[in-house]
């Protein structure tokens, strides 16, 4: 590599560019400078919207990106690279990973939504397709909430947009409805004036539309009544607790029946006939065997049977572990003889030695 001819290409490129150069570090400052003071005023002018900070930070994100880009490619024309292919190359890129990245494309897209429109807030207790829960944090992909028994649950926003939601804390008051079966021998105004006493009676409960009860139906067994009052949503699950133990309470000192589900039974004074079918048992009939084929276990001896052709070659059939215990029980035999000798040689020379002895006595 002739790094002379390199050194002088370089030269050479400066002292025939030199005001390029000049004007690209001046745009590089300006642009930085221009940049800033953009982003700093679209701030100035999303906070007055009272827009989410979430969202806030988002464009401004987005714009602050754009605007870098938009500088880069500036300098780059300067300086006299030709910018339509890193154009197209861009385009293609950015085209790609939006195919790979679509979902989330789409989650963001509906966070923004989310977020610009204020369906909700932090806190609020939602229902997004039979998922209950408070709403404890909302990006531009998920929101999270936590359910009652305190389980975290994530949603895609795509999903929130897509589906009915619940918002239960959107306004400051809730309806508290209730449901209450008496039997029929019970007085219905009596029903209705301890039911919406009770309601009346606890502090919570809202005067401001008033307590209402009414019967709403006729059951198979009992009549049921409907009742509806409001208080602040979160007084809520406290008024409808307090209100179920309180009428409940009621009914039983004004002896106001629950029904049970009830069984009739009745006594049968017919006498039903139930056909038989055949004429008893039929007679055994016994199953006719081959006696060559059939064998008796228990009259057979199967050692014979399996060991007769073992048996005229026993050398061979024998194990090692059976020679082996032949030789120990041969060697023990041969020992115990042995042993037998010398006692009886012993004894001998003993009687030998007592007679000796009274001989010489």
């Amino acid at each position: 590599m002739n790094w002379a001819a390199i050194w002088n290409d370089i030269k050479n490129y400066f002292k025939t560019n030199v005001w390029n150069i000049v004007l690209f570090f001046a745009v590089l400052f300006l642009g930085i400078i221009l940049v800033k003071l953009i982003i700093n005023i679209i701030k100035r002018i999303l906070n007055k919207t009272k827009m989410e900070k979430i969202a806030v930070g988002f464009i401004v994100g987005v714009i602050r990106l754009l605007l870098y880009l938009c500088l880069c490619l500036a300098l780059l024309s300067i300086i006299g690279i030709e910018i339509t292919g890193i154009i197209t190359a861009l385009s293609a890129l950015f085209l790609s990973v939006g195919l790979a990245l679509q979902d989330n494309i789409a989650n963001v897209a509906n966070g923004i939504i989310i977020v610009s429109s204020k369906m909700f807030k932090k806190g609020d207790y939602i229902n997004v397709d039979g998922v209950e829960g408070s709403i404890t944090q909302i990006n531009f992909l998920y929101t999270t909430i936590v359910t009652p028994d305190n389980k975290r649950i994530t949603i895609p926003n795509s999903k929130i947009v897509n589906n009915a939601v619940i918002d239960y804390d959107s306004n400051l008051t809730r309806r508290v409805n209730f449901t209450f079966n008496v039997a029929y021998s019970c007085d219905v105004e009596q029903v209705k004036k301890i039911v919406i006493d009770c309601m009346k009676s606890n502090g919570l409960v809202l005067l401001n539309p008033e307590p209402f009860c009414r019967l709403c139906a006729m059951k198979d067994s009992s009549l049921e009544f409907t009742a509806r009052c409001w208080c602040d949503r979160e007084d809520y699950w406290t008024v409808y607790y307090d209100i179920m133990e309180m009428v409940f309470n009621e009914f039983k000192r004004n002896n106001i029946s629950i029904p049970y589900n009830q069984l009739e039974v009745r006594q049968r004074t017919d006498n039903p006939e139930s056909p038989v079918l055949g004429q008893g048992l039929p007679e055994r009939v016994e199953k006719k065997r081959e006696e060559n084929k059939h064998i008796d276990l228990e009259e057979v001896d199967l050692a014979k049977i399996f060991t007769t052709k073992r048996n005229k070659n026993p050398s061979k059939n024998k194990s090692k572990k059976v020679k082996k215990a032949e030789k120990v029980s041969e060697n023990e035999g041969r020992a115990t003889e042995l042993k037998i000798n010398e006692n009886v040689a012993q004894t001998e020379t003993q009687a030998q030695e007592k007679n000796n002895k009274k001989e010489e006595n």
